[in-house]
């Protein structure tokens, strides 16, 4: 009995191809007899998601309909269905897996491919299979070889499972239920939005609103210090006195107190000079290539995502949905014996310094899942490079120099530190000699890098006499900076403790953090899309809707990054064996409980006094525009719906609807008003029959019923 592979997509399924012989054949592929698979196997794929969770519709008439009244949504059971035009590549592998022994599962190695893997697997009703699990970091035919020749059993896989399940029924849960309570509430206040609540993206929303209060809460004070240009014998340079006050009388007292003027001189009365070396910078994880490729590219973390997965599937770099910077000394081994091949990609040639591994970079110990992202065994030749897009070219390029930086030597610098003195008042300055450039001269960075660095300062010397040009200096207090996208990334990943490094912006500071390495970026691009958020070159801000929203969930746990991060600190556990999905998700259903509670209070005591303009991505259930009257009941009005046109009179009795979609083709407000008022369309182009042949014809309304119109045009 041949083994049946499940990938993902179908791109992966073809770089798996890739490493065999295969006939091709419809919704899947079959590996020829082989060393491997001596009776030959089957490779089939899903599309992301062939499986969802069910509509809340489907556990209890009840749900359909938005009101608090309803609510909870907490069903007993959890029940998943086939995803909306999925179900022909859904066939093709049930029939697969129920026919076969063995299923690998073949799908992405982290969580969401083994939520992927199980979810489709127990669609199809197959039990008493053995499973296994191929878990590779490259897409490389020899890696994907020897991966499908050492498969691993599916313990790991099924606590992974458990998590994502728990993860994806505690992210449905929240959102079901606060989205219609949130909406529900402030509709009542003349609100008409739909507010969609998350897990992870409703304390991402507030983060960004508690730096915009910031911002706009900021009240800029003046400050005043001294400064001076001193002239030495062998050139200039700049000091600064430890001075800051808010008045420039106090300033100007101090001076004559040091009976000091515009041109007094001074004495350096101190020149320290300090060797000092800095490391090359330790590999990439997802969310450090994020941030590095949004400040000096611009470029938002979802679309270095999708690039950096293109690249994978290139077989160019290793995995990049990883949170690690570590590689094993497995890695570090083909590295090293490719460092001269890596240079000459790039075209950058230089001695290396060592070719043993350092803890910096290489330990097991911190390599769980996957490890960091670096270069492929697999060398591209000048025409796929030059295939490639600018930004897939700058990415890969980002991971070979930071790659090979760790086989570069050490930055080396010089820190001077001088003291001149005038009249009694200390002027300090530093400044830096570079003595090796070191690993830096891989990156070729912009400007602003290099002016946020001490300045080379003239050759000093202590007891000197230097001419002095003494100013006093006007400042004033700044506010805090608005996010960029790359920063949201590492804000949301040390919940908002945020450390930048001025070199590789590195996150300092290890916490679990909001969402996972994998899903921040999709996150943003969700709270993006709902309207919660602008970013305008680079810049994060919050729209008014997002305000609201923030307004209304202040002082609840729904703000909280620690209340989330909490609770990926449990899935965790639970991805680990140490937790249970049903301890997991009742503490999310007390957490709705207590929402239910507290929140129609906390709205009515809030004054939310921000004007939203109607919406036209608002659910039409609070955005109704009247399209005709209704033909069945003339009282009511047909509107649009979420997925069909009903009339505004259903309380009352009136049953009237339109479907949205009738033989595949979309029926729009124009032709619904069309039918009410005049019993006809126009000729609508685009039917689908079931034979698949498509065909033109108008719809009529004949006795409440819609039907098929072939009359000529």
């Amino acid at each position: 009995m041949k083994p049946v592979i499940l990938a993902e997509k179908p791109s992966q399924a073809k770089a798996y191809a890739d490493a065999f012989s295969v006939k091709r054949h419809e919704g899947y592929l079959e590996i020829n007899p082989c060393p491997i698979f001596p009776e030959g196997a089957f490779i089939t794929w899903g599309v992301g998601h062939l499986v969802e969770l069910k509509e809340p519709k489907a556990y209890d008439s009840k749900w359909d309909k938005w009101s608090l009244n309803s609510l909870p949504i907490l069903p007993d059971r959890y029940e998943f269905q086939i995803a909306k035009g999925k179900f022909k590549q859904f066939t093709v592998v049930k029939k697969l897996i129920r026919a076969a022994d063995t299923i690998i599962n073949a799908c992405d190695v982290d969580r969401e491919g083994s939520n992927i893997f199980y979810s489709i697997y127990y669609q199809t009703g197959a039990k008493g299979k053995t499973i296994k699990r191929l878990w590779i970091n490259s897409l490389e035919v020899d890696e994907v070889r020897k991966g499908f020749a050492n498969l691993q059993d599916n313990r790991k896989d099924l606590l992974l499972y458990e998590e994502a399940k728990a993860r994806q029924i505690s992210d449905w849960l929240v959102g079901m239920n606060g989205s219609r309570l949130y909406s529900l509430l402030l509709q009542s206040q003349g609100i008409r939005e739909v507010f969609p609540i998350g897990r992870v993206q409703s304390p991402t929303i507030y983060l960004i609103y508690q730096r915009q209060m910031e911002i706009e809460n900021f009240v800029s004070e003046p400050f005043f210090e001294i400064e001076a240009l001193f002239t030495a014998e062998h050139g200039t340079y700049k000091g600064k006195a430890k001075v800051k006050e808010p008045k420039r009388e106090i300033i100007q007292a101090l001076l004559s107190k040091h009976n000091i003027h515009p041109n007094s001189s001074g004495v350096i009365t101190s020149v320290d000079k300090q060797d000092k070396r800095m490391p090359p910078p330790q590999l990439h994880s997802l969310s450090t290539l994020q941030a590095t490729a949004n400040r000096l590219w611009k470029t938002s973390p979802a679309n270095v995502l999708k690039t950096m997965q293109s690249l994978y599937e290139k077989k160019l770099v290793t995995y990049p949905r990883t949170d690690s910077r570590y590689i094993t000394p497995a890695e570090f081994s083909y590295l090293a014996a490719q460092v001269s091949d890596y240079q000459q990609l790039i075209g950058h040639s230089f001695p290396v310094v060592s070719l043993s591994p350092k803890k910096r970079y290489v330990d097991s110990s911190k390599v769980q899942e996957h490890h960091a992202i670096i270069p492929t065994k697999k060398l591209p030749t000048q025409a796929k490079l030059a295939g490639l897009s600018s930004l897939e070219r700058n990415l890969y390029e980002e991971v070979i120099r930071t790659t090979l930086a760790i086989f570069h030597g050490d930055y080396l610098y010089t820190e001077t530190k001088v003291t001149t003195e005038v009249s009694g008042l200390p002027f300090f300055t530093t400044g830096k000699t570079e003595r090796d450039k070191g690993w830096k001269s891989l990156f070729t960075r912009s400007n602003k890098d290099t002016e946020k660095e001490d300045p080379a300062l003239p050759p000093l010397y202590e007891k000197e006499v230097v001419e002095g040009n003494i100013e006093i200096k006007e400042g004033k207090t700044m506010p805090p900076k608005p996010y960029t996208e790359g920063q949201l990334i590492a804000m949301m990943k040390t919940c908002g403790k945020l450390v930048e490094n001025k070199d590789e912006t590195e996150i300092l500071k290890e916490v679990e953090g909001l969402g996972t390495e994998a899903t921040r970026s999709g996150i943003i691009e969700t709270i993006k899309r709902h309207g919660y958020i602008d970013v305008n070159k680079n810049i994060v801000s919050i729209t008014d809707k997002g305000r609201v929203l923030c307004q209304a969930i202040e002082g609840n746990l729904l703000a909280s990054p620690s209340m989330t991060a909490k609770w990926e600190t449990y899935l965790r556990k639970i991805g680990n064996g140490e937790g249970s999905q049903e301890r997991f998700l009742g503490s999310i259903a007390k957490f709705i409980q207590s929402l239910l509670q507290e929140v129609p209070d906390q709205i009515k005591n809030k004054k939310i006094d921000i004007q939203l303009a109607p919406s036209k991505k608002a659910n039409s259930r609070y955005n109704q525009e009247p399209i005709a009257p209704c033909p069945k009941c003339k009282q009511g009005f047909i509107v649009a719906r979420k997925n069909f046109y009903g009339c505004t009179n259903y309380k009352n009795g009136c049953t009237q609807t339109f479907n949205g979609f009738y033989l595949k083709k979309k029926i729009t407000p124009s032709q619904i008003k069309l039918l009410c008022t005049k019993g006809k369309t126009n000729i609508i182009k685009g039917f689908v029959a079931e034979n698949g042949q498509s065909f033109n014809a108008s719809l009529s309304f004949v006795e409440g019923k819609v039907k098929l119109d072939f009359a000529r045009e």
